[in-house]
């Protein structure tokens, strides 16, 4: 029986050998800077970016942030982090912001995110799964192809801790592990340890159960690439799916495959998506149309469905230098030489504080110049930005502060502070 330590380095090596740059999702956990030592171990450094998240939640999140960081110095290996720019407390929140920090890293290092999840993270995930009424496709947990890497899912949490011990590696405990507001911590501490005393071969049989249906996902996912055709129409964010294929099958058969048809553009549905969408596409008109959550368009032709991207998919956040020009997707914002226009192009932004530009988010508020909040989408609305321009609308924050919606309103933050300010303007190049 091997080790620990040969378990650990042999997982790491099989998975995470010669793919090239890799993207380590590193929290300062036990699980994750197992993952940090065993990849330094077995992989070259010219192919290790490490990722950790400051959540804004606490002390403990910055010190697990700065913790990670330092061991990555350590053994020599890039590390970049990020923080939260607004309070997040919910669970879908938290893994939101952290994974758009991630996917933003793995885009600009040009390799795949690396995890530490692992065998008892999957029979949590699965158990969750099947309490949710998720789909075979849904209860393949962690093991879902063209996910991130996930060289531990195979490994027990025990076989880690034993790696992590024997190593004499330091990590940190992050407190909100043992808080019950989160759905996963109950059903790790409460939920299974009661399945499991009741049934000590629950485990097993949750893994057997993703095992099996991750084969059945893949069986799904080839015979869709080998029967359906699909093409790109119009642009990245527009597609469509041949409908002779699917013309004898009903709407209940048709609902297997639509997750894994779709999911080749990136998109996502949920039950009551992949119900209407079979649907629509039985016994939909030519012509007609339907909206599926997350922003899809669908248009139905005589022989496809044509999906399209009804909002726009606004870059990740971005810090704004005083010195020079910023680009955040086709927004440019530079120095001005000519004061602040009435107009709202133009503002007076604060020197000593980080600037950052992201999208408008539903929940953002801004002060006025008069002292009174309002919410930034009311102000964008009675400027006349709606629908989808809103959704890609930048505000741009000193600190956690909203101070300046381009072409909308600025405020006086500067006279606030007491600092005189320097001039920056906003324009929207569309190429």
């Amino acid at each position: 029986m091997p080790t620990a330590e040969q378990s650990i380095l042999d997982a790491a090596r099989s998975a995470l050998a010669g793919r090239g740059r890799l993207v380590l999702a590193v929290s300062g956990g036990m699980d994750s800077m197992t993952l940090l030592d065993a990849a330094y171990r077995v992989l070259p450094p010219e192919d290790v970016v490490v990722a950790t998240f400051d959540h804004g939640t606490g002390e403990a999140a910055t010190a697990a942030a700065d913790a990670v960081k330092a061991r990555a110095g350590d053994v020599g290996l890039e590390c970049v982090v990020g923080r939260a720019l607004r309070t997040v407390r919910s669970e879908a929140e938290l893994r939101d912001a952290r994974w758009e920090f991630l996917r933003g890293v793995a885009g600009r290092a040009g390799g795949p995110v690396v995890t530490a999840h692992n065998a008892d993270d999957q029979v949590e995930t699965v158990l969750m799964r099947v309490m949710r009424g998720a789909g075979a496709r849904g209860l393949a947990g962690l093991q879902a192809p063209n996910g991130p890497v996930r060289p531990f899912v195979d490994v027990t949490r025990a076989t880690i801790a034993s790696y992590a011990r024997r190593r004499r590696l330091a990590w940190v405990h992050d407190p909100s592990n043992e808080s019950r507001i989160f759905f996963r911590n109950r059903v790790r501490l409460d939920l299974l340890p009661a399945l499991r005393a009741a049934d000590p071969k629950l485990p097993a049989d949750l893994i057997a159960i993703a095992a099996r249906a991750t084969a059945w996902r893949r069986d799904v996912d080839v015979f869709v690439l080998n029967h359906i055709p699909l093409r790109a129409s119009g642009g990245p964010d527009s597609f469509e799916v041949a409908l002779t294929p699917l013309a004898d099958l009903s709407a209940f058969h048709q609902s297997i495959l639509w997750p894994s048809i779709v999911a080749r553009f990136g998109v996502t549905l949920d039950r009551r998506g992949i119900a209407r969408l079979s649907e629509f596409a039985a016994t939909g008109r030519a012509g007609s149309r339907i909206q599926l959550s997350g922003g899809w368009n669908v248009v139905r032709s005589r022989d496809y469905l044509t999906f399209s991207a009804s909002r726009q998919v606004a870059p990740l956040s971005a810090t704004i230098d005083l010195s020079r020009s910023t680009r955040w997707g086709s927004w440019v914002f530079e120095p001005g030489e000519n004061g602040v226009a009435a107009s709202g192009w133009s503002s007076k932004l604060p020197s000593g504080t980080v600037l950052t530009v992201r999208a408008w988010e539903s929940g953002d508020k801004m002060r006025s110049p008069r002292g009174t909040i309002r919410k930034v989408k009311q102000l964008l609305s009675r400027a006349g930005v709606t629908g989808h321009k809103r959704a890609g609308w930048p505000v741009v924050l000193a600190g956690d502060e909203i101070i300046w919606v381009p072409g909308v309103r600025g405020s006086n933050i500067t006279e606030r502070l007491g600092t005189a300010g320097v001039p920056f303007i906003c324009e929207f190049i569309d190429s």
